[in-house]
């Protein structure tokens, strides 16, 4: 391991703390990354998640698609998991926090906008930085890229339905712009360079050598993903230190109870640990862009329901570099064929 992947939760923590820092010291700076921004999707973390994701892509084999079908259990538990679960445990664990546990510190509308907000969190699967935490926890490419693309599919026609029925709402507008525009930007641009990098180093020996020496490039872009999430929400961070505690531990339990149901469910069915860990992965993250533009287009840049999906980007990465951390040292005890 690069000395940047053995100190990873080192350099996030000082990221968190650096990306704060320089919200508050050089605001122009955040102001002028915060405007790179189409359909909710800002260029610059894009750009930078793009850098992640391109690693990864390169060890995407074609040939080895088909061989997805000899193994379904690991994207059956993902669809499983967050299509029939996720959603659902989100809402609930929003209502029993929001309205009972938290009550008394949070007024009723907030708690209403609080829990719309982590509802669309829930109801949106991961697209792009689970290819980081398989690569981390080096899990299968190829079979990693069919889970998300799948994925990717049934979220066109399931999100709106299962948010209008959590929320109550009649019409959800979804924004199609962002959901496509991330898609292309997070999965098919990298996988297209990702293909034609392979065919350009021809043999494996070669692709193995360059996957060795760009995988450092991608622990540096969430790094610095990380400094520009946080510096973006600084003020933030700073100004609502309380609320954004109290919506930050529905979100934990959500999380970690998602990770630990598709990943122990991934043992019993004895999946292979290259496809159970991102797996797993791919419920406990949330395609946090998508959730945002929702929450703004139905309740307003300043709602609760923003901020509650903003503060499920603010958790994400430490949490998900605990489940990495967790996933890689349980490696072991998956006693199958790899």
């Amino acid at each position: 391991m690069s000395i940047f992947e053995r100190y990873l939760s080192v350099w996030i923590a000082l990221a968190m703390i650096g990306g704060v820092l320089i919200g508050q010291t050089v605001p122009g700076l955040v102001e002028v990354i915060a405007s790179a921004e189409v359909a909710s999707v800002n260029l610059v973390v894009a750009l930078l998640i793009w850098a992640m994701v391109y690693p990864m892509m390169v060890g995407v084999d074609f040939s080895a698609v088909a061989g997805v079908a000899r193994q379904p259990q690991g994207l059956i538990i993902t669809l499983v998991v967050n299509w029939l679960i996720k959603p659902f445990t989100m809402a609930i664990l929003a209502v029993l926090f929001f309205e009972f546990v938290f009550a008394p510190w949070i007024q009723p509308e907030d708690a209403a906008q609080y829990t719309a907000g982590l509802i669309l969190l829930g109801a949106a699967p991961c697209t792009a930085m689970v290819f980081v935490w398989s690569q981390l926890t080096k899990g299968d490419a190829t079979y990693t890229l069919v889970q998300v693309s799948v994925n990717d599919l049934i979220m066109v026609v399931a999100f709106a339905p299962i948010v209008a029925f959590l929320l109550g709402v009649t019409e959800i507008s979804v924004p199609w712009q962002t959901l496509v525009l991330a898609t292309v930007l997070y999965v098919v641009l990298p996988l297209i360079a990702g293909l034609i990098t392979r065919r350009w180093l021809g043999s494996q020996d070669a692709i193995d050598t360059f996957s060795t020496r760009v995988k450092p490039w991608s622990v540096i872009g969430l790094i610095t993903t990380v400094v520009i999430l946080f510096g973006l929400q600084g003020q933030t961070i700073l100004a609502r230190p309380f609320v954004i505690a109290l919506i930050a531990v529905p979100i934990l339990v959500q999380s970690y109870s998602i990770f630990f149901l598709a990943y122990g469910t991934a043992y019993a069915l004895k999946v292979p640990h290259r496809i159970a860990a991102p797996c797993a992965m791919i419920g406990t993250s949330n395609f946090f862009e998508l959730a945002v533009a929702v929450a703004i287009s139905l309740f307003g840049l300043n709602s609760g329901a923003a901020l509650a999906t903003v503060v499920g980007v603010l958790v994400e990465v430490p949490v998900m570099l605990s489940l990495v951390a967790f996933a890689n040292r349980t490696r072991s005890r998956f006693a199958v064929p790899e």
